[in-house]
């Protein structure tokens, strides 16, 4: 048996922080600050050590018996912190956020504010599965999450507790026929739209079609489980199989927590000040939801902003002109790296980069022309305090809040506002 380890602390990504007796600073799923552990599989390296949990020898006030068979039994890798409970979960993602802007951005912050999720189980709108290759329809393959490390194997799913109801009903009704399924499937991908309607977005490897999804529609409308079946080949468009002639969009980006995902936007748009007579540029827009927020934000009789949006995904761009507004907008399909030159200078700036967090081109040029105000919205510590130190010449952070957007996970969503130096 090894010595016995304390763990003080929570890493990026979830992990428990220990010291073994050489020194070596070592990293521990599943472990929670206030535990005392032996190990198992340790992995050293020349300045640390990697392992996993051995034995629980005196448990932490913070640790909880997880809700979810999976986590334990199949080591399920798609949530972290589910042995802590809810207010150690928060409070270790408050200081991963604050931790990564003080190491990484070198700013001297404290831990910012968090605001609770409404919900701590049940509120992930969209979940993908993976699918083990068989090369044919078998209803032996697994279809589930990966295990904590082991991106190679999958465990067969039977509820995420995390998840819509109408998600895991859905799933149920498709693992019961999962001989359905086309047999080159390597993603099942269940959302739940804004209205309520289900959806399952099965992609592909190669273009052989998936011959049998109206025969799985139909028997899941008899059973009361109505959803609408995409076919998504891999470096395809996506395709409506069954369930309508023009669903919702099913395949572009949302937040998997729409209520605190409305949240964020809102707090963060609000964040811009006042936009009278104003332009705008938002970049990484999506569907165009904070567009409007700031069309919205100046009341009637006052000159409206006008915006520039940038938005890589073309589908979510065709859906931003189809809501509108459209006045006062001009939407760039592309790139933000690539239209940042060619914007107008603008007065205020909202970016959302994807978890990479934002090019040099664009932090480079933020830079340039110093908008009054700028506001970041981050799905990544490290990005965040890596931008926000680029940026950091230029611009002071004044105010920092955190989003509790995917409990029982070591994510956060972060939103910073900056004023030029």
């Amino acid at each position: 048996m090894s010595a016995a380890v304390s763990i003080h602390g929570i890493a990026a990504g979830g992990e428990g922080v220990g010291t073994l007796p050489d020194g070596r600073t070592v990293f521990v799923p599943r472990t929670a600050p206030g535990d005392t552990v032996t190990l198992r599989a340790i992995r050293p390296s020349r300045r640390f050590a990697r392992a996993r949990l051995s034995e629980v020898l005196q448990p932490s006030p913070q640790r909880v018996a997880p809700q979810c068979p999976h986590y334990e039994a199949d080591d399920c890798g798609g949530c972290q912190l589910q042995h802590l409970d809810p207010d150690s979960q928060r409070g270790a993602r408050a200081r991963l956020v604050g931790d990564a802007l003080r190491r990484i951005g070198h700013l001297n912050v404290p831990d910012p504010d968090l605001e609770p999720s409404d919900r701590e189980w049940e509120y992930r709108s969209r979940i993908t599965l993976a699918v083990e290759q068989c090369g044919r329809p078998a209803p032996r393959s697994r279809i589930g999450f990966h295990p904590l490390d082991r991106p190679e194997r999958v465990f067969d799913l039977t509820r995420c507790p995390i998840a819509r109801p109408e998600l895991n009903a859905l799933w149920s009704g498709i693992r019961n026929r999962r001989d359905l399924l086309p047999g080159n499937a390597e993603r099942v991908v269940l959302r739940v739209d804004r209205d309520g309607g289900c959806h399952a977005i099965v992609k592909t490897v190669g273009t052989r079609t998936w011959a049998r999804a109206g025969t799985l529609g139909r028997e899941l409308r008899d059973r009361d489980l109505p959803a609408t079946l995409w076919w998504a080949p891999r470096g395809g468009a996506p395709r409506v199989l069954f369930g309508g002639d023009d669903p919702y969009p099913a395949t572009v980006f949302e937040q998997v927590h729409p209520v605190m995902g409305d949240r964020v936007r809102t707090y963060a748009v609000g964040q811009l000040g006042d936009l009278q007579g104003s332009h705008v540029w938002d970049l990484y827009a999506g569907i165009g939801e904070a567009t409007a927020l700031m069309l919205q934000s100046v009341p009637d009789g006052r000159v409206p902003p006008t915006v520039e949006s940038v938005e890589l995904d073309r589908r979510a761009v065709r859906l931003a002109e189809e809501r509108g507004p459209a006045e006062g907008v001009t939407r760039h399909a592309g790139r933000a790296e690539e239209w940042i030159t060619r914007l107008r200078p603008c007065d205020a700036a909202l970016v959302n980069p994807p978890r990479t967090g934002l090019a040099e081109t664009v932090t480079d040029r933020l830079a340039s022309i110093l908008p009054r105000r700028l506001v970041y919205v981050s799905c990544d510590p490290a990005t965040l305090a890596r931008d926000l130190g680029r940026l950091g010449p230029a611009y002071r952070l004044i105010d920092l809040r955190c989003f509790d957007l995917f409990p029982q996970t070591a994510h956060v969503e972060s939103v910073a506002t900056l004023e030029p130096a």
